[in-house]
């Protein structure tokens, strides 16, 4: 996911949080909030519940850093309470779940036909059921590994596996029904 430098800050980041550091704590929000809202919006589908649950995300990381045994498992941990977080949200607010059509879509010198099939994938992956659309969005979109994702959302890394693919035959049927819907059209 990130370079064994930037690791090694995140971990001395960390290290420094659990010694009460305020400025080091400043930094580590600097460094990850961006990465966290973005992912809680594709979970959400929602920038405003994005922000809502990348805020309460940051509460629970405060209060439970000091409790965190390995540092260098930060992402891991960080990425697992904002999963914990967009469920609930998702929970209490079932049916809002639309993700924009523009989420992370950038054409800047792409050509037409890339722009249109990522169009395409974006309209796919709000009708995704919501663990398929996590684990995609950990593995591809966020570049976890299945180890990683294992620990994420607290299942064995063979849960993962069979999550994965389930989650591309589910997009591979919904994609499918998309393109064919447009070639008849």
């Amino acid at each position: 996911m990130q370079d064994s430098r930037e690791q090694l800050v995140d971990e001395l980041l960390v290290m420094d949080c659990q010694d009460g550091s305020r400025p080091a704590m400043e930094k580590l929000v600097s460094r990850w909030q961006r990465r966290l809202w973005r992912y809680a919006l594709r979970l959400t589908g929602d920038p405003e519940a994005a922000w809502d649950v990348t805020q309460e995300s940051w509460l629970a990381i405060v209060r439970g850093i000091s409790r965190l045994n390995d540092p260098a498992r930060f992402a891991s941990w960080a990425y697992r309470i904002v999963t914990n977080k967009a469920d609930d949200w998702i929970g209490r607010k079932v049916g809002m779940r639309r993700l924009p059509s523009d989420l992370d879509h950038e054409a800047g010198n792409a050509e037409e036909q890339e722009a249109v099939e990522a169009a395409d994938l974006q309209s796919v992956l709000p009708r995704l059921s919501d663990a398929s659309r996590t684990v995609l969005t950990l593995h591809y979109l966020e570049g976890f590994g299945i180890a990683d994702i294992a620990a994420i959302l607290h299942v064995p890394p063979g849960t993962v596996k069979s999550r994965l693919y389930a989650a591309r035959n589910e997009l591979k049927s919904l994609w499918l029904g998309t393109a064919g819907k447009k070639e008849t059209k």
